[in-house]
């Protein structure tokens, strides 16, 4: 048994393997800044200036550990959430799932394709909404006709995208004293706007499809290096965990700090020039315009199209993901087209589905709001049948999770579970 622990514990990847050790946790976290999550960062930082910028730091090892425990359940036990959702529990619940999280993914697909179309009409002028059927075209093509290894290395330098968002804080006239002091000194007013933003800022980090994907794409790296379940090696188990605890530390820190970073431009821009409503990513792009200069407006809206390349394949995988696994169907992006034609059938359906969404009356707006009110009623539940299903012996072996993960895993429940409730008392 100590010689377990102790295989378990592993050692951190040294320089040499560190890059090597970034995938799934890396691209999860950089999809989590997604168009519709650059609106929310936008809004938060046009509303309140950098008053709420502590929510990147207090948001981060909730949303860290989370996400430790659902790579954790795809590497141990070799089955996405979906699966071991049927494998050990009420199938009823495992269609409720499901359900809900294909309505929020193909709202949140419509949303995001549509910001996308919008940023590059305001690049280069156009008709957006065929530039939101060409994006959600090229994202199905790229997702079912290149080889999972490609695509994951693809995904894997996509993230340098993000750093778009760098280059417009310093672009910006940012106050660095007032903006480094609020991100570490958390103060929160108790009024209503104050905990919406609050509840805004939870669902749009923590997020149900993000926990499906990282899961998936962990069981898709067991297959691809041809790796066995940890529950059935668990003496392989201290490497792969180690790489799991970088991957994801390192991949939502990517995520928070980028956040971190638009809320600060936009405090710098907009809040400071009294521009606070912000309803879209885009329009938060085309109020830089004017006062930030041309360069700070075209970095923010080619970042927001580089975004949702990343976020847009996350969001129709994870669903294809969960609805193949309800259905038993083969799945898997290291599959060829011919051998998962449902799962491929589904990422396409998906995301056409989201293409639809840009040609009917729907609000882009409210559209968001009902996606974040789905996530919010799935987010939670989902959460604490992780954390079953991750303390449950039967299912994962010897290696449940260690104290530090229960403890912080159920606050990060907690916390989610709260934060829903706020949304709909608000």
């Amino acid at each position: 048994m100590a010689e377990l622990d102790d295989a378990i514990a592993g050692d951190a990847p040294g320089p040499m393997g560190f890059l090597s050790a970034l995938g799934p946790g890396l691209v999860t976290g950089a999809a989590d800044d997604d168009p519709s999550g650059i609106a929310t960062y936008s809004q938060v930082g046009a509303q309140f200036g950098y008053g709420l910028a502590w929510t990147m730091l207090f948001s981060f090892p909730l949303m860290a550990v989370i996400q430790a425990v659902s790579a954790r359940i795809g590497a141990v036990t070799g089955y996405g959430i979906a699966q071991n959702l049927r494998r050990h529990y009420s199938p009823w619940l495992l269609r409720g799932v499901v359900l809900l999280l294909v309505i929020a993914n193909v709202i949140n697909l419509g949303a995001d394709l549509g910001a996308m179309g919008a940023a590059l009409g305001l690049l280069i002028g156009g008709p957006v909404q065929l530039y939101a059927v060409v994006f959600g075209i090229v994202c199905i093509l790229l997702e079912v006709f290149i080889s999972y290894a490609r695509y994951a290395s693809m995904l894997k330098w996509a993230t340098l995208s993000l750093f778009a968002y760098v280059a417009v804080v310093f672009a910006a006239n940012v106050q660095w004293g007032p903006a480094l002091f609020n991100t570490l000194v958390p103060h929160l007013a108790l009024d209503a706007p104050h905990a919406m933003a609050l509840v805004a800022v939870l669902g749009t980090t923590i997020s149900p499809y993000l926990f499906f994907w990282q899961a998936g794409q962990e069981v898709e790296e067991l297959h691809r290096r041809h790796v066995k379940p940890l529950c059935i090696a668990p003496r392989d188990a201290g490497p792969e965990l180690a790489r799991i605890r970088t991957d994801t530390i390192v991949g939502m820190g990517v995520s928070n700090l980028i956040a971190l970073f638009i809320i600060f431009a936009t405090a710098a821009t907009l809040n400071a020039h009294g521009v606070t409503q912000i309803e879209t990513s885009s329009q938060a792009a085309e109020a830089l315009r004017p006062i930030a200069g041309v360069f700070t407006f075209a970095l923010f809206a080619a970042g927001i199209i580089a975004t949702g390349m990343l976020a847009v394949p996350v969001l129709a995988g994870s669903a294809a993901y969960g609805v193949s696994e309800l259905f038993r169907w083969t799945e898997g992006l290291d599959r060829r087209p011919r051998e998962a034609k449902a799962f491929y059938g589904t990422i396409a359906v998906a995301t056409l589905g989201g293409v639809a969404l840009n040609f009917t009356s729907l609000d882009p707006v409210k559209a968001l709001y009902w996606s974040a009110v789905v996530n919010g009623v799935l987010a939670a539940p989902l959460m604490a049948v992780m954390m079953v299903i991750a303390m449950n012996r039967r299912v994962m072996g010897r290696l449940t999770l260690p104290l530090p993960m229960l403890v912080a895993g159920w606050c990060a429940t907690a916390v989610m579970a709260l934060a829903s409730a706020a949304f709909f008392v608000l």
